[in-house]
């Protein structure tokens, strides 16, 4: 609307750059009108502007109950990653690691299957499960990876791992290396699977799967014979 030139935001400048305009006409403040966003009722701009505070209090309140509630989802995460590492520790027997890691970290993060290969072992492990052989593809898939795949299960080869393959619907791969960083050749790969197709989706963050691979790698070295 332009009343002789002048708009709308020429009013709006003047007045906001003008901040003893509304005490100079105080009256008009009790005069002016504005529409309810809870209704079609008119009310006043001292109540329009009660209302717009109580809306900013109550969005404020919302934010602080997210992140009440994020940070409460944050401390059971690091108390499930302490027991799950303290197990890990605790495990003396270094034919019995695998295993205790594995349950744990099924225990601890409700994981409803998983599975380990470590090619390398030394030859006082062949025997374990973990220890089996697996195709020239895997341990190539694992390298490559440079950050942990989530995704659907996709006929890998991995997931014939599991007890209950037909039933997993998306999968973690995890590459687990012996030195810092995701560079390098892996010894081996730590599979999470779940009948869930959302539980490990290609859009997830990977930062705490990849935290969980450099724990469990760190562990498990010690299964792996040196290299030569």
């Amino acid at each position: 609307m332009t009343i002789q030139g002048i708009t709308e935001d020429d009013i709006a400048n003047y007045l906001a750059n003008t901040p003893g305009f509304f005490e100079r006409h105080a009256e008009l403040l009790s005069s002016i009108q504005l529409t309810s966003p809870h209704g079609l009722r008119a009310v006043s701009l001292q109540e329009r502007q009660m209302e717009m505070l109580r809306d900013k209090i109550k969005g404020l309140e919302r934010k602080l109950i997210e992140m009440i509630r994020h940070g409460q989802e944050n401390v059971a995460i690091a108390d499930r990653l302490h027991r799950w590492i303290r197990a890990v520790l605790l495990a003396g027997d270094s034919a019995e690691l695998p295993a205790v890691l594995i349950e744990q970290l099924q225990h601890e993060f409700l994981i409803p299957q998983a599975a380990l290969r470590l090619w390398g072992a030394d030859a006082r492990y062949a025997e374990l499960a973990c220890a089996q052989p697996v195709s020239a593809d895997v341990k190539s898939f694992a390298s490559s990876l440079t950050l942990p795949y989530c995704g659907l299960n996709s006929g890998f080869e991995a997931g014939q791992w599991l007890a209950d393959p037909a039933s997993v619907m998306s999968l973690a791969l995890i590459p687990l290396r012996g030195g810092e960083g995701a560079e390098g050749e892996s010894f081996g790969l730590l599979v999470l699977a779940s009948p869930d197709p959302t539980r490990y989706a290609a859009e997830m963050g990977t930062e705490f799967l990849m935290r969980i691979g450099e724990i469990a790698a760190a562990a498990l070295s010690r299964l792996v014979a040196p290299r030569g």
